[in-house]
């Protein structure tokens, strides 16, 4: 393992460890150098925090830093106390924020926070174990003593953490399924790219080859009546048809509200939207399978280019897309 020193001075002048939502694919790199790292859970939160319960951080035997668990308040100075963590393996409760004992760390939303650092001393098997999850398209649930820093993994949801324990809740990550070949379906793949959405891409009689610069999860040109059963959704994916067919994107629309998919759009008027609805009610489909739907695809933000109207549709995307549950 290398050495560790964290210092103010190689700390990162621009927050980029911040821009890390998915700690995955850092610490699969990590694990093919190194045998351990550091995970920083917020585990605890008083008042205001500007990161959500269960947030993490990861730091690695280098020093390199990714996540964020605060607004930038305090991760230099848990990557800090990650040297010793590393060091020694033991676990270390951090206390920042308004009463803690810690006054020269404060956070300027008023609140507090706890993070729980510790190590992870077998990083590869770490990362199979989230690696496994991930390609099962499972939710992955994580107890961790606050006391040893130890860690059972469960597949399903169990009664209630150790006492005292959290429970982390790891899901996999978004998809969006995009039915078409124009330009906004070009502009919507690469933005969720961007935003670590996966992207799959269903062009009938389209090119052999996917567009450059999306590498899509699901790749088919066949005919919408071959293609659709074969397409995978589950309850943490989109799917929106642009295809400008209105029996085409109604065929999409039916087939993804009979799956778990958990948001199902289309582009096009609100007159045109009234009589799909209209037409999905009469072939039976309930106002709990409607709710799911976005139409006209997208939120109202007056967008009129490609790339106005994809942030419109992945930020209803963002909206409704499912969140993990930790439990303290």
């Amino acid at each position: 393992m290398a050495d560790t020193a964290f210092t103010a001075r190689d700390w990162p002048a621009w927050p980029s460890y911040g821009l890390v939502d998915d700690l995955l694919p850092v610490l699969r790199r990590w694990a093919t150098t190194d045998d351990a790292a550091v995970l920083a859970t917020l585990v605890h939160i008083s008042g205001s925090s500007p990161r959500p319960l269960g947030s993490e951080m990861a730091i690695s035997a280098s020093g390199e830093a990714a996540g964020y668990v605060s607004g930038g308040c305090v991760e230099g100075a848990v990557a800090a106390q990650a040297a010793s963590v590393l060091a020694n393996g033991t676990p270390k409760m951090l206390d920042y924020g308004a009463g803690s004992p810690v006054l020269d760390v404060q956070l300027t939303c008023g609140g507090r926070i706890g993070i729980f650092v510790r190590r992870i001393a077998d990083l590869a098997a770490w990362v199979a174990e989230h690696d496994a999850a991930r390609r099962a398209r499972r939710d992955l649930f994580v107890d961790i003593d606050l006391d040893s820093g130890d860690s059972v993994l469960h597949r399903e949801p169990q009664r209630g953490p150790p006492a005292p324990g959290f429970r982390q809740h790891y899901l996999p990550p978004s998809r969006l399924m995009l039915v078409g070949g124009d330009p906004v379906t070009l502009a919507i793949g690469e933005l969720a790219t961007l935003l670590g959405i996966e992207v799959g891409l269903l062009r009938p009689y389209g090119p052999s080859a996917p567009p450059p610069g999306i590498a899509p999860c699901h790749y088919d040109t066949r005919a919408l009546a071959g293609a659709l059963p074969d397409l995978p959704l589950d309850a943490w994916t989109a799917v929106y048809s642009l295809t400008h067919d209105m029996a085409d994107d109604q065929a999409v629309i039916s087939h993804a509200l009979r799956s778990p998919a958990f948001r199902v759009g289309v582009l096009g008027s609100r007159r045109k939207a009234d009589q799909r609805f209209a037409e999905l009610r009469k072939a039976g489909f309930e106002e709990a399978d409607l709710a799911r739907l976005n139409l006209p695809a997208g939120i109202a933000i007056g967008a009129t280019g490609p790339r106005e109207i994809a942030l419109s549709i992945l930020a209803d995307i963002t909206a409704h897309r499912p969140r993990p549950v930790p439990r303290a």
